[in-house]
């Protein structure tokens, strides 16, 4: 007599073995990585150099390297970046994943490598290098190969959810957040109001509809590909190509092309070298023509489709118009997106940043693009 199991049963037998072995793998994930972590933080015990803070607008960074004086053990590395979270807005599962996704890029070397992880950060290779300017981005061959770096990056397949989730579903959270923010610093009390003028929920529906009506190709994004996540590597100056590295996947995830691209071209006009406060200078004027656009544009469609080169002139030029239109409409996301972040930033981060100002300056840009869509 064959035996029977219930239907139900089997369902529920196979959620647990599915469960046991997603959590088995990031065990091992985090052993393996702890171990590594482990073994260079016994640095602790000798003699250790911190040489240089390298702090973004969302983490702390060290360098940290061995004295000329202290030998290394077997392959350790001389220097490390140590990377603190800053006030983590992704949540803690989120930051797992982006343990995970930080190890498979750099096991297929588009990205520096893994040296262990810790709750409060981790330990990543240095990378001999110097992040982007931000009038670098115009520069024709450095938007170029931006552009062939963010169309391979695209065309990755990772083992993440591949629903477009992450852009409203992150708004969502973020401004059910702002909603609930309460500042006591007068200057921040006058700025939070005008922001919270504007209506946010009623502007977010009509984001919404707008880019529910713009036909964008889900892919595996960057999110965040500004001046600071682009590294010119030493020594390849002067190269023609293949002198770039993108870094900091924290805000990596499925997501709609357009964001990509339209946020990237939104962080030509913000330069965050300036060292007085608000510590960032805004020129709505840098955004890119539609000739920067197109040449960014071209690299890019170039990469993703091999066969865009034997296209002809005129269908190459409706592939890119219909491109231009797309991330101009997701620009206007990539405002309001890091509107509201910068908003939560201005009353949980400790790192000295303008961050209201910054809010105030994104959701500036933003009603001007609307202006210039005329939507």
């Amino acid at each position: 007599m064959c035996a029977f199991i219930h239907p139900f049963i089997y369902l529920v037998m196979c959620a647990f073995i599915y469960l046991f072995m997603y959590l088995f793998i990031y065990v091992c994930v985090f052993i393996y990585l702890g171990i590594y972590l482990l073994l260079w933080l016994g640095l602790i015990n000798r003699e250790y150099d911190t040489v240089i803070n390298l702090s973004g607008l969302s983490n702390k960074l060290f360098l940290c390297a061995l004295p000329d004086t202290q030998t290394s053990v077997v392959d350790e590395p001389r220097n490390v970046l140590l990377r603190l979270y800053g006030a983590i807005l992704q949540g803690a599962e989120a930051m797992v994943l982006e343990s995970v996704m930080f190890a498979i890029l750099a096991e297929r070397e588009l990205g520096p490598k893994l040296y262990g992880i810790f709750p409060q950060g981790r330990l990543e290779q240095f990378v001999p290098s110097r992040k982007l300017d931000t009038d670098e981005l115009s520069m024709p061959s450095i938007s170029a190969e931006i552009a062939e770096k963010m169309a391979k990056f695209h065309g990755m397949r990772m083992p993440f959810n591949k629903e477009p989730k992450w852009l409203f579903g992150t708004i969502d959270k973020y401004l059910n957040q702002v909603m609930r923010l309460t500042f006591t610093r007068e200057s921040h009390i006058r700025k939070f109001a005008r922001l919270r003028s504007y209506n946010l929920p009623q502007e977010m529906e009509s984001l919404k509809s707008l880019l529910d009506s713009t036909h964008s190709p889900v892919v595996f994004c960057h999110n965040d590909c500004q001046e600071g996540n682009v590294l010119l590597l030493s020594g390849r100056e002067g190269s023609d190509g293949q002198k770039l590295m993108l870094i900091d996947f924290e805000y990596s995830s499925y997501n709609y092309r357009g964001f990509d691209i339209g946020n990237h071209f939104c962080e030509w006009m913000y330069d965050y070298t300036n060292d007085k406060f608000p510590f960032f200078h805004v020129n709505s004027k840098n955004y890119p023509t539609k000739a920067q656009q197109l040449h960014f544009i071209g690299s890019y469609l170039s990469e993703t489709d091999q066969g865009f080169q034997n296209l002809s002139t005129e269908d190459q030029i409706k592939l890119k118009e219909e491109l231009f239109v797309e991330v101009n409409r997701f620009a206007l996301a990539s405002h309001f997106f890091w509107g509201l972040w910068s908003m939560i930033q201005a009353r949980i981060s400790t790192i000295e940043f303008g961050y209201m100002e910054y809010a105030m300056a994104r959701f500036d840009a933003y009603f001007e693009q609307k202006r210039s869509l005329g939507v």
